[in-house]
Formats: structure tokens, C-alpha cells, sequence
């Protein structure tokens, strides 16, 4: 790791690719050039570092040279998971080095269970989480024929993948829509719905159950974050888990933080949202990662005719494309973030001579 007071900082933005992208990576010619620029305006030195599992030790001995390093790769994608670069991530930030996200924290508030641990904060809602199929298979069914429509999502997924509108019939059978793709509504038996939904207790580790939003329709907000502070927003007219002929969604359209619309969702974001989520989850605010995102949808109206937000997800290991605005508050929060930890380092290092002298 790089560790001289006087030097700039050295970061490495890793993304999955194979050899010959590793070869050709180059700042200006990546979908992260933005974040690059924003970076050396304040004076840090970034290289891409392309990562694969052949790769795995090349890009170890690349990172240890690093002071940070920041992470886009989804959990999963292509049928590849994560877990060998998670242990890497981990061993590197042992050595000193600044990981963003870490993959503690991604296991954190980069998974479904978030809307579970986190439902008594003013996002959450009626939400459940089934650890193992046998609680799925005793509790969902009552739900389901009591609340409405439900919405069943893995606890680890992106891209809708895992993720299913459930909507009880008269017959006892009940309506299944998946939100990945351009699937068919399927009508199902509920028994043969417990069955293929209990494959998700393994390697995704349960499932959450949310009730369905009926103002879906109006729109998706994504809140971009950079630590504990809004770094802009992305509006959206989703269409996932709508009836098919709704048509496809809308383009997500992006503005900066200070976007009059959605200035009590930046209030109870930064004032109220996030510290609570980190308390509830044992995450230091210092810890919180330099770029995720929550999605919202619309909840219902107070009574005086105010908007409320319902958390849906929280997207930590791969966030991109981001607002404009949100390279310049990256590059602000990596920073701090370095520097304190060069000056723990240095701190460690000087207790360390003086014990020795």
C-alpha cells in the first residue's frame, strides 16, 4: 500500500472482464471516465483493474500497491457470483487498504433483508422475512389471502432477478408475475408455488415479503448516496411487475440533489433514514459506501396530501449510471475517507517507533 504522507493517493476502480479488457482498460475509454475525472481534479491517481477469477492474483498484487479501492460487480451476473473477489476485497482492506463497498457491508445493506431489519424506520412497511421454507410455507399463505397482493424477493439478486408479484385467486390458486424479463403471468397452485419458491433458501438465503405498492404506476424514485449525504436522484416509470400490456418501462431520468421535488425524501434521507439504518444494522456512518442507491416507490397519502416513500432495494455493490452530480460527491467522500486513513496509519506508525525507542 501506498503510504507516504507526501504522496497523492493511488485507487484502483475494479470491474469483471477477462484478460484481453484487462489489457485494454484505459480510464478515458471506460463507462467510469466521469469518476476518473472527478478523481484527478482533487488529485488522485486512479487505474482500472479488471478482475476475473484467472486473474485473481495479478489483480491482489495491483490492489495492495493501491491506498482505496472502489468495486462495480454485481452479486450476481451471467451466472458468476462474487465470493472469491469478496474474499480477496477482504484480505487486501486487512493489509490497509480502503475498499468500497466492503463486502461486510454490501452482506449488510446490499441484501433483501434490509427491508426486514430496517421495516420500523419511516420507509419501511408491512415486511416479512422468511428464513427457511418451512416459515415461508406456514406464514406466506395467511398473508397472502389476507393482505392482497404480495411481492416475494431474494435476499440476494439485481436487475429484478429474483423478485415476484403473487397475487392470491378465487380458487385457492393464485397469480405469479416475475419482474425479470418479459415472463407471462402464471397461474399457479399455491402449493406448487411454495414448492418452487422454496429453492430460494439456499444460496440466496430467504426470501422477503412486502406488500404490493398500488401507486406503482407513478414511478420509481432512486436516491443516490454518497456516505450519508444525497449525491442525486433518478426518476423513473417502472414497469416490472405491472400487467404486461402497461408496456415497457420509462428511460430513468436524473437530476442532481437539490431537486425540488424530492427534498423531504433528501431530508429523511440524510436526517433521519440512514443513521438509523446504520444503527440498526452495526454499520459505522464512516463505513457507509462512497456511491449506493435506495429505490423508492410512492406509499400512501397523508392525510394532509403528502407523499410517502416505501424502500424497495438498496443497491451497494455496482451502482451505475449515476447522476452527473454524483462523480464530483464520490470523489469528495473517497477523499476524507483517505485521509483518514493515512492518518490512523501514521498515528499506528508513531506509537509504534515510540514503543520500540
Amino acid at each position: 500500500m501506498a503510504q507516504s504522507a507526501k504522496s497523492p493517493f493511488n485507487v484502483a476502480l475494479l470491474w469483471r472482464g477477462d484478460r484481453q479488457a484487462r489489457l485494454d482498460a484505459r480510464p478515458e475509454g471506460s463507462r467510469l471516465n466521469a469518476i476518473f475525472e472527478a478523481l484527478a481534479r482533487r488529485g488522485v491517481q486512479a487505474e482500472p483493474a479488471v478482475y476475473s477469477e484467472d486473474m485473481a492474483g495479478e489483480v491482489r498484487d495491483q490492489l495492495l500497491r493501491m491506498d482505496g479501492v472502489l468495486v462495480w460487480v454485481n452479486p450476481i451476473s451471467g451466472g458468476e457470483r462474487r465470493d472469491s473477489l469478496d474474499e480477496l476485497l477482504r484480505e487486501v482492506s486487512s493489509a490497509g487498504v480502503f475498499v468500497s463497498a466492503h463486502p461486510d457491508v454490501i452482506r449488510k445493506m446490499g441484501v433483501k433483508a434490509v427491508l426486514h431489519g430496517t421495516k420500523t424506520l419511516g420507509w419501511g412497511t408491512d415486511t416479512y422475512f422468511y428464513e427457511t421454507p418451512e416459515v415461508f410455507a406456514a406464514e406466506f399463505p395467511h398473508r397472502l389471502a389476507q393482505n392482497g397482493p404480495r411481492v416475494l424477493k431474494q435476499n440476494r439478486g439485481n436487475g429484478g432477478i429474483g423478485v415476484w408479484k403473487v397475487t392470491a385467486q378465487p380458487d385457492g390458486s393464485a397469480e405469479i408475475l416475475s419482474a425479470c424479463g418479459d415472463e407471462p403471468t402464471r397461474t399457479l397452485l399455491l402449493a406448487d408455488i411454495l414448492s418452487e419458491r422454496g429453492g430460494d433458501f439456499g444460496m440466496c438465503g430467504g426470501l422477503v415479503d412486502q406488500p404490493f405498492q398500488a401507486r406503482h404506476m407513478e414511478g420509481m424514485v432512486r436516491c443516490y448516496m454518497s456516505g450519508d449525504r444525497v449525491a442525486g436522484f433518478g426518476h423513473q416509470l417502472v414497469r416490472a411487475l405491472a400487467d404486461r400490456e402497461a408496456g415497457p418501462a420509462g428511460p430513468r431520468l436524473y437530476s442532481g440533489p437539490d431537486d425540488g421535488r424530492f427534498q423531504s425524501l433528501r431530508a429523511a434521507m440524510e436526517g433521519d433514514w440512514t443513521p438509523g439504518m446504520a444503527r440498526r444494522l452495526g454499520i459505522e456512518m464512516s463505513d457507509l459506501p462512497v456511491i449506493w442507491d435506495a429505490d423508492f416507490l410512492l406509499g400512501p397519502k397523508t392525510p394532509d396530501g403528502q407523499d410517502t416513500y416505501v424502500l424497495c432495494e438498496i443497491n451497494v455493490s455496482s451502482v451505475f449510471p449515476i447522476p452527473n452530480e454524483a462523480p464530483d460527491a464520490l470523489a469528495e467522500t473517497l477523499l476524507r475517507r483517505l485521509e483518514t486513513v493515512r492518518r490512523r496509519i501514521s498515528f499506528c506508525k508513531s506509537l509504534t517507533e515510540k514503543e520500540v525507542g
